[in-house]
Parts: structure tokens; sequence; C-alpha cells
């Protein structure tokens, strides 16, 4: 079988050619304002419903509702897709702008739609619910009335978020500023490189420790240097959020991240417990790479260090072709969705100057297609990104035919797929691997992948519920947040390093994200979640396609507890079903230990 040769630049002139400048991107921009303004009408002109025949002033608004809610997608897709790709486009910050304000416009709106839904009786919401088209988006229209009884008024929820375009967003906007002005020096061959963000991270897997050492030293100086415009713009986005829920009368600052994760404290708590009761085995791994690589104790930089000694590397093309082939093991249809993503160009993977650090998938949901964004430099760890973002693009496909109110799935359980389409390549990669040395390197792949989100992500965890705790009584200074940082981390990591990592607050660009509050803990909840769900698929081989694909249509329309009882009839709330999970990956540790003996 002759395979298409994969380009590593993806195209994104099939939605609006032109880029930044495309005249065909301005013109959807018009028409989304003029649909957003289609929508207010309808929404300020909507009288509340006093029986449930009076059902098609409602059913015009969610129809309103899901046009402006796509249009404003694409284009923040389309938006977000040219930043990335060239930190040097202005142009594309300034229609950022843009999108931002017709975003926080639109949440007005849906504001005072939210409140109208809180106006209707009870037993009048009720029989509306039970009525076509409402029934299948009964659990949407439920939460947002539940969660607007719990907000303020409509004109000071509208004030928030118009303040919240040049205040809360700007902060957010203002990080990602900064960080494509960074630049990290480097000496390569005699010659001084100054490398992106993206580009110094790749030096952290080098095998060499001086390199390593080096970058790292660069890394740390040159986050420092900003580190005053960096805690800046932290203190004011968690300052914005205090703020807002202090109006609200909301004690606890993780509420919103657990109702926009649709899970309970009682799951999180839990979740939390028993990796902190499992984290031993991963403390000996540690302790183990250090005296492979001839060290007392691994410093930060040391953690992604290669300890084979053969340096093993792909082209684009064979990682695609393995995942392919990989995925071909699991189901028919993800092997066909993939093929389509590369044969079409979704993917951009180009390793070069001015890109954004980091992966990303992100949907463009009037062309029922994604894009995937992220930097390929040829390591067993790109290859296990690439199959990651594949997930999350196999994830937005599964929800075809599902009503667009019912695709709004959370990211605890967006982090599902991608991790489940992850876990699929990296134990082929292991399976397969062509020597006893290059089995061991990808099996520690698989087990660094645990320990970031067992402790990597455990240690954001703890800095951001400590920093918010700070914030509350004012401004917490950049030192202090390097203190709480490296506190964060000694716990997190059981003391095992030798230097930690202070400015990670600074580079890790998951603390700047205003879409979500406390975006980090949703990955470990979904790095568990689908070891649970890779456990079944074990068992049931290709047929289990089906049961998973039912079981990704529903991410959006129920809470994760019934999720999980519905589709493998475990609690969430209880420890069996989380120590079952931390155990597989335990398995591997093992695994590594007896082959280092």
């Amino acid at each position: 079988m002759t395979t298409a040769t994969y380009q590593q630049t993806w195209d994104l002139d099939v939605f609006f050619e032109g880029g930044s400048n495309s005249p065909q991107f301005a013109a959807h921009l018009e028409e989304l304002q003029t649909e957003l303004e289609s929508f207010s009408n309808l929404v300020q002109d909507f009288a509340v419903p006093t029986n449930a025949n009076d059902k098609e002033a409602l059913s015009s608004i969610i129809s309103a509702f899901v046009v402006v809610g796509s249009k404003l997608r694409q284009a923040g897709a389309f938006v977000g897709c040219l930043q990335a790709q060239d930190t040097t486009d202005k142009k594309a910050n300034s229609l950022r702008g843009k999108v931002t304000q017709v975003s926080a416009a639109f949440q007005t709106v849906l504001t005072t739609f939210d409140q109208k839904l809180v106006s209707i009786d009870q037993p009048v919401f009720e029989a509306l619910l039970s009525e076509e088209p409402f029934q299948e988006i009964s659990y949407v229209l439920n939460e947002r009335r539940n969660r607007a009884k719990e907000k303020l008024s409509t004109e000071q929820e509208a004030l928030i978020n118009s303040l919240g375009i040049d205040g809360y967003h700007a902060w957010g906007q203002f990080y990602d500023t900064i960080v494509g002005n960074l630049k990290i020096p480097f000496e390569e061959n005699g010659e001084v490189k100054e490398l992106s963000a993206g580009q110094a991270h790749n030096k952290f897997s080098n095998k060499d420790r001086n390199v390593r050492k080096t970058v790292f030293e660069s890394w740390e100086k040159a986050w420092g240097e900003q580190s005053d415009y960096f805690a800046a713009s932290l203190n004011h986005l968690a300052g914005f959020r205090l703020n807002v829920y202090k109006q609200r009368n909301w004690d606890e600052v993780l509420k919103e991240p657990l109702d926009i994760n649709r899970m309970s404290q009682q799951t999180l708590d839990t979740m939390w417990k028993v990796i902190s009761d499992n984290k031993a085995p991963f403390v000996e791994y540690l302790n183990r790479k250090a005296k492979i690589l001839g060290l007392e104790k691994l410093s930060w930089f040391d953690l992604d260090a290669p300890i084979s000694k053969t340096e093993s590397s792909v082209t684009y093309q064979e990682g695609a072709e393995f995942i392919l082939e990989q995925f071909s093991h699991f189901g028919p249809e993800l092997t066909e969705f993939t093929k389509k993503a590369f044969e079409d160009r979704w993917i951009e993977a180009e390793d070069r100057v001015g890109k954004r650090p980091g992966g990303f998938c992100t949907s463009f949901p009037e062309s029922d297609q994604s894009r995937i964004f992220m930097t390929f430099s040829g390591t067993p760890s790109n290859v296990s990104t690439l199959a990651h973002e594949l997930g999350h693009a196999f994830h937005q496909h599964a929800m075809k035919g599902v009503h667009t109110l019912n695709r709004s799935y959370a990211m605890n359980v967006a982090e599902t797929a991608s991790t489940f389409a992850e876990m699929i390549v990296a134990d082929a990669s292991v399976k397969n691997a062509k020597s006893e040395d290059e089995r061991l390197a990808l099996l520690e792949d698989k087990i660094q992948r645990s320990v970031a989100f067992y402790m990597n992500i455990h240690a954001r965890f703890i800095f951001e519920t400590s920093f918010y705790e700070e914030r509350k009584q004012g401004i917490v200074s950049s030192e202090r947040l390097n203190e709480l940082m490296e506190n964060a981390q000694r716990t997190a990591y059981c003391d095992a390093l030798d230097q930690y990592h202070p400015s990670f607050w600074a580079s890790k660009m998951h603390f700047y994200i205003t879409g979500v509050p406390f975006y980090n803990f949703p990955y470990t909840f979904g790095y568990l979640f689908s070891l649970g769900i890779y456990a079944k698929a074990l068992e049931e081989g290709t047929d289990y396609e089906e049961k998973y694909i039912a079981l990704l249509k529903d991410t959006a329309s129920m809470t994760v507890e019934d999720l999980a009882q519905k589709h493998l009839g475990v609690d969430l709330t209880q420890p069996e079903f989380w120590d079952k999970a931390v155990k597989l990956s335990i398995k591997d540790v093992e695994e590594f230990l007896s082959l280092t003996n």
C-alpha cells in the first residue's frame, strides 16, 4: 500500500483565504456581528412562557444561539491558529481583540437569556423540557438556569463581561504579548542563537546534560527578567476573578472550575488523595533515573533527559504512519478519520522560528474540521503529542450529529479522548521496540507522562490553591510566587529533586488562560479516566470502538459522575476506580525498575 507524503504545515485557506488580511474573514466577522444583533433582539423581545405550548420563541432563540456560537467559535479558532503559527503577526493580535469583544457581547446576551430562563416558573420549565426540540438539550438548559440563579443581576453580569474585555481578558492577552517577544539565547557550534520558548523547551530532552543545564539557566533568566510583568498579569487575573466571586457570594475558589468541569469536590479530593497515597513507586523511579544518569538526585532539567544511549529520532512521516498503524488495531473510524487529518493538512508541525510553544487542537464547527498545532522535532514524545492532539480532534468528530448545545464538553472529559489516543500509541511503541535499550526509553516516556500528571500537575494545583489564598490578602510579589511554586513542587515531587523550577508559574501558559480557571487539574482527571476506559478497550478489542464513541457523545450532557456510572458502571466519588487506574501506570514503573535493576 502506498502512503501519501504528509505535509507538515496546515491549510487554513480552506476556511478563510489570505491569513490575517483575509477579506473572507473580515466578511465573516461582519456577518457574525449581524447575527449577534438579531440574536440579541430575539432575547430582548422574549416574553417568558406561561405554559408548555408557548415554545416557538424559545425555539427560535435556541436556533440563533447555535448559529452565533458556531460562527464565533469558527472565528476564535482561526485567529488562534494565526497567532500560534506566527507570533509576530500583529494583525492577528488585533483580530483577537475584535473576537474577544464580540465574545463578551455574546456572553452578555446569554446572561440576559439565562436570567429569562430563571424567570420561567418551575412547572412550566419542566413541561417545556419534556417537549421537542428541548428534550435532548434539557441537561444543558437546566444547567444554564441553575448557574444563572447563583449569579448577579443581568445588568451586573453584563457590566462584568464588558469590563472583562479590557481587564480580565486583556491581562491574558498581555501574557501572550510578553511570551511572543521572549527570546532565549543558546550557543550552538560557536554561534549564539535566539530560540523561541518552544524551541528552547525541546532542548530539555537533549542527552547532553550540559546542554540541558545551560538552556535551563538561560530559560530561568529569561522568564525571571520579565517576572514583574508576568506577576502583574497573574495577580490581576486572579484579582478580577476573586472580586467577581465576592460579588456573587461565592466562598470557594474552586466552585467555578468544578462547575465548569461538571464534577464534585468529593471526586476531585478522592482523586488527589489516591494519587498522593500512591507516589512512592514514582519517587523510586525518579531515584533510579538519577542513578542511571550518574547523579545523586535529578534536577528539574533532567526530568525529560533520555536514559537511552541511542537517541531515537523519527521523521514526521514515520510518526504519522506509526500512529495510523496503531489506531487501526483499535477501530476503523478512528483510523479513517486520522488518515483524513493527515491527508487534508489539518496539522501544523513544522519546526521553525516564530511559532508559539506547546500544542493544541481547535475545532472549526461550521466546517466540521479541526486543526492541530505543535512543533515536531523528531522525538518519541513528539509522536505522543501528535497522537494526543489527534485524540482531541476525534472527540470533535465523534460529536457529529449531536445537538450543537450538547457539544460543549468540559476540559476534564476533553482530555479523555486525547489521552486515550496517546496511550494506544505509547503502549504500541513499547511493544514494538527493536531493542531492550529502545524499549526502556519508550517505557520511560510513558512513565514521564504519569509523573507529569501525578506530580507536575499536582504541583500546579497546590501552587494555584495557595496563591489564591494569598491573593485574597493583596498583591503577591514575583519573589513570593517563586517561593510558592518551589514549595508546591517540593510537596508534589515528595522532595525527590535536587533543583526545582521556581519561575514555572511564569513559563506555564495554562495559568493565564481566561476561559477556564484552575486549568490544570482536569488533565489529571482526563488521564486517569481514560486509563479506566483504556482497560475496558483492551478487554474488548475493536468491538469497543462503538461503545467508546457512545461515551464521547455523552460527554457534554451529564456530570462526570453520571457519565462514569452510565458507561463504566463506577462511582468516581469513591477511591476504587482511581486506585485501579493509578495501579495501571504503576505497572510501567515496576517493569522499568526490573529492567534497570
